[in-house]
């Protein structure tokens, strides 16, 4: 199977160039506020608040929440994506912590090579992934080996159901659905609440118009 074959391709291929230069503007600055209704500050706060000094990044689109809540000079960085795109564009945000840069797709089993980390963060990934919530969930199974004894899996995800989004965001969402490049049209809080708590302990979830944002502590062995 090539990699355009792939379903979980068109997810991530959107993320060119051209799309990551208007990318902080458009997805975090207009539609966060306006659509979505989930204002990226919260976003930030709450990487801020969870981010460690021991710290994995999964879908990093431009390196946005890296680039803005990363301060302490000394610290391990980690950086996973399927796009070769979106890991250059990142890596450059953040050189001056030398990040650690792996390629692969989250929904197959994962073979990094590394140390585990503190923590990990998933923004705005599961609704691009192809599947249900539960079919989704694999990529906990795979990055779970790769978080550290206490350590916190957090981020954040757009819900297609249960949120009421006014009528321009049910026209993106569907539009983003109808090209591949979201998959959350059966997406909801329930069900995002039953699988993190599968995986982990401690889960928190606060809901900010269509966005999901959540936490989740690696359970005892």
């Amino acid at each position: 199977m090539t990699l355009q074959d792939d379903p979980s391709y068109a997810g991530q291929a959107v993320y060119t160039r051209k799309m990551l230069l208007i990318y902080n503007l458009w997805v975090l600055g207009f539609s966060n506020t306006y659509l979505w209704r989930c204002p990226t500050t919260f976003l930030r706060a709450h990487f801020h608040k969870k981010v460690s000094l021991n710290h994995l990044d999964v879908g990093v689109g431009t390196g946005y929440y890296l680039e803005k809540c990363l301060t302490e000079k000394q610290r391990r960085v980690a950086l996973l994506d399927l796009n070769s795109v979106s890991l250059s564009t990142a890596g450059a945000k953040i050189r001056q912590y030398h990040p650690e840069i792996y390629k692969g797709n989250v929904l197959a089993p994962l073979e990094l090579n590394c140390e585990p980390f503190d923590s990990i963060s998933m923004n705005y990934l599961l609704h691009c992934l192809p599947g249900d919530l539960v079919a989704k969930s694999v990529v906990f199974e795979h990055l779970i080996p790769y978080l550290n004894e206490g350590g916190t899996l957090f981020g954040s995800t757009i819900l297609g159901q249960g949120t009421q989004p006014g009528y321009f965001a049910t026209k993106l969402m569907n539009f983003y659905n109808h090209k591949g490049i979201f998959d959350n049209l059966s997406d909801d809080l329930m069900s995002l609440e039953t699988i993190l708590n599968k995986h982990f302990q401690k889960v928190k979830i606060e809901m900010r118009g269509c966005v999901a944002i959540f936490s989740g502590v690696k359970k005892d062995t």
